[in-house]
C-alpha cells in the first residue's frame, strides 16, 4: 500500500513568481491542497521534508498527513513540478482525501519474471498498459501492481481480468484490455539470397550483332542483278 508520511505545512498568503522566489531562497516550497469541501488552500512546506518524503517513496502514489495550523489533513500527492535544470521541486499539488471514502488513482504495472517465450524461443515481451486505474480506500492504495509474466509463451497474453488485484482494490478499466503479450521475433530476409541478387545484378538483354561478312554477302546478289540488266 502507499506509504503514509507526516509533513508540517503552513498557510501561505503570498502567491506569484516573486513570492515563490522568496520561498525558494528560504528553502521552502509553495504548494496547494485541493479537494474536499473546502476551497483550494495555498500552503508552504519545507524543501528538506519534501526531499526526505521523495527519497523514501516506494512508488508514485504518496499518501501524506499534512499538519496545517494545528489541524491534520490526509492528502495524496497529485503532482510535483520540477525545475528543468537541477530537477529541484518547484511546486506540489496535494489532493485531500478521506480515509473512509474510496478514491481513484493510477497505479504503475510492473512485470516480474522472464517470459518462457522470450527466454527459450526468442520472443519479445510487449507491455500495452503502463498504469492501471484503480478504486480503493486510501489505506489500500498500492504503490504498484506486479504481474508474473514467466508462464507466457509466444502468442500468449495477460488481460486486465487476469491480473490479481490486492485486497480492497478494484480495476476501473475494461477487463478485456491487454496488459502484456509475447510476440514472435521479426523475420529477416535470407542473407544468402540477398547477397546473390546483389552480386549478379539484373539480367540485361542486348540486340544481336550480325556475324562478320554477313552484311557483305547479302548485298552482293543485288549488284549482280543490276549488271545483267
Amino acid at each position: 500500500m502507499a506509504k503514509q508520511v507526516k509533513i508540517k505545512a503552513e498557510p501561505r498568503s503570498e502567491i506569484g513568481r516573486s513570492a515563490a522566489r522568496k520561498l525558494k531562497a528560504r528553502g521552502v516550497i509553495p504548494a496547494v491542497v485541493y479537494g474536499g469541501k473546502d476551497q483550494p488552500q495555498p500552503v508552504q512546506v519545507s524543501a528538506r521534508d519534501v526531499n526526505v518524503m521523495l527519497s523514501h517513496a516506494a512508488g508514485e502514489n504518496i499518501l501524506v498527513e499534512l499538519e496545517i495550523a494545528g489541524e491534520s489533513r490526509t492528502a495524496l500527492v497529485q503532482e510535483i513540478q520540477h525545475a528543468p535544470v537541477g530537477n529541484n521541486v518547484l511546486h506540489i499539488d496535494f489532493h485531500a482525501v478521506s480515509m473512509d471514502e474510496t478514491l481513484e488513482a493510477e497505479v504503475p504495472l510492473e512485470p516480474i519474471g522472464t517470459a518462457n517465450g522470450v527466454k527459450n524461443f526468442g520472443g519479445l515481451l510487449e507491455q500495452s498498459l503502463r498504469n492501471l486505474t484503480v478504486e480503493c480506500l486510501p489505506r489500500d492504495l498500492p504503490d504498484r501492481i506486479t504481474v508474473d509474466v514467466s508462464n507466457l509463451n509466444i502468442g500468449d497474453s495477460i488481460h486486465v481480468r487476469d491480473i490479481p488485484m490486492p485486497s480492497g482494490v478494484v480495476a476501473k478499466v475494461q477487463p478485456d484490455l491487454t496488459a502484456f503479450s509475447v510476440v514472435a521475433p521479426a523475420v529477416e530476409e535470407e542473407p544468402a539470397a540477398a547477397a546473390a541478387t546483389a552480386a549478379t545484378g539484373p539480367e540485361v538483354i542486348t540486340e544481336k550483332k550480325p556475324a562478320e561478312g554477313e552484311g557483305a554477302t547479302a548485298a552482293a546478289p543485288a549488284k549482280e542483278k543490276e549488271g545483267k540488266k
